[in-house]
């Protein structure tokens, strides 16, 4: 008969596989229900603040348009939601014109204005870090002066339940632009359920059109 393992010999086989270094920084603290609450609070908690922002904004008719993971989300979802991708990240485009308007809009929900390293944020609380905060890139502007292209117009946008975000090829074009690891991340997503493919190339200027085939040639990284 196999004998059963019990918690300290699972650990056991796990950490001598770690550096020992790497185990003085790993502490257990949550295991069974305990571990999956936790984690479906992380979740919902981001969906709360997408729905609050959207219904704050477009409740005071701001234009905007939802952009990052949680775009990506609601694209590879129409194809695949075993493909779907959660994030903890929300993140808009605004227009710089409506940037005190949205403020008011926003802090009516609780959110409230930061702006740090450059970054324009809300965060969701005065308690909040900056990752539970909701990001602003400002649209016609560069996020970054190195990026090839600049943040896309919101004048046209897709509205998908409540949530308004970028049409397909406008959302591929900005990640395509900043191309972080997360962003590659998103884009061989859609790769992967048929959002895009090789019949793109043409659509983008030849730097972006150099990255989606860098992509294409190599699709799983």
């Amino acid at each position: 008969m196999r004998a059963r393992l019990g918690y300290n010999d699972v650990s056991r086989s796990i950490f001598s596989a770690v550096p020992y270094t790497s185990q003085l920084m790993v502490t257990i603290r949550y295991t069974g229900d305990a571990l999956w609450e936790r984690i479906e609070r992380a979740v919902e908690k981001v969906k709360d603040r997408l729905a609050r922002v959207a219904a704050a904004l477009e409740g005071a008719g701001i234009p905007y348009a939802v952009v990052g993971g949680n775009a990506v989300q609601v694209w590879v979802a129409q194809v695949d939601e075993s493909a779907v991708r959660n994030t903890r990240d929300v993140d808009i485009i605004l227009n710089r014109t409506d940037l005190e308007q949205a403020g008011a809009a926003l802090a009516q929900r609780g959110f409230i204005f930061r702006k740090s390293a450059g970054i324009t944020m809300f965060l969701d609380g005065p308690d909040a870090k900056p990752r539970d905060a909701v990001h602003v890139v400002f649209s016609g502007e560069k996020v970054r002066d190195e990026y090839p292209e600049v943040v896309p117009a919101i004048d046209e946008y897709v509205q998908i339940n409540n949530i308004r975000t970028l049409p397909l090829e406008a959302l591929v074009r900005m990640k395509l632009t900043s191309f972080r690891d997360k962003d590659r991340v998103h884009l061989r997503d859609m790769l992967d359920v048929g959002l895009i493919d090789a019949t793109w190339l043409d659509r983008f200027s030849p730097i972006l059109r150099t990255r989606l085939e860098e992509l294409l040639s190599n699709p799983n990284g």
